[in-house]
């Protein structure tokens, strides 16, 4: 009786293998419509179209003499941070001891700069304000290093909807 039983579920077990190819269910799936090789964000730059401005001969002087002026020991020492409050219009509203100022460039573009080298540190940006009554405004925000300016963290906001727009942040450089 169980040899009987043992044949019926090896005939079962092969007969359902044979439905399963027959009907394809091994068969990769693949998408009906090739996606284009390269999607980009809605109003996003291109890469190669000089997504940072230009460090001017004035900035990158400012840059040196930062560096220069060097943070305490303490200031950069692992598991410290840095942080800087930046209004919509690329002012400084506080900071921690090594930020030495922020600039805006234009709409969503802006640049804080420290008193030591944050080239290799870890950045992280959030919208924010500092006003106790009401809500930032909504958008997404990108940080990286600056552009030839070892002392400095490029910001960019933009709106929800993907477009250039004029952000308060808040930034904090991890060490």
């Amino acid at each position: 009786m169980t040899t009987l039983f043992r044949r019926k579920a090896v005939a079962v077990a092969f007969a359902a293998l044979a439905l399963t190819l027959a009907g394809g269910g091994i068969a990769v799936a693949q998408p009906a419509a090739q996606a284009p090789a390269e999607v980009a964000q809605p109003a996003a730059r291109q890469p190669g179209s000089g997504s940072q401005p230009a460090v001017t001969p004035a900035e990158a002087r400012k840059a040196k003499a930062a560096l220069a002026q060097g943070p305490s020991a303490l200031a950069t020492a692992p598991g410290t941070v840095a942080s800087a409050v930046v209004t919509s219009g690329g002012t400084l509203l506080r900071g921690s001891p090594e930020v030495v100022s922020a600039t805006r460039y234009g709409p969503g573009e802006y640049q804080v700069l420290f008193n030591y080298n944050v080239s290799l540190k870890t950045f992280v940006a959030t919208i924010g304000t500092t006003d106790p009554y009401n809500v930032p405004p909504g958008g997404e925000i990108s940080v990286a290093p600056r552009l030839q300016t070892p002392n400095a963290v490029f910001i960019q906001t933009r709106s929800s909807s993907g477009n250039v727009a004029d952000r308060p942040f808040h930034l904090v450089v991890a060490n």
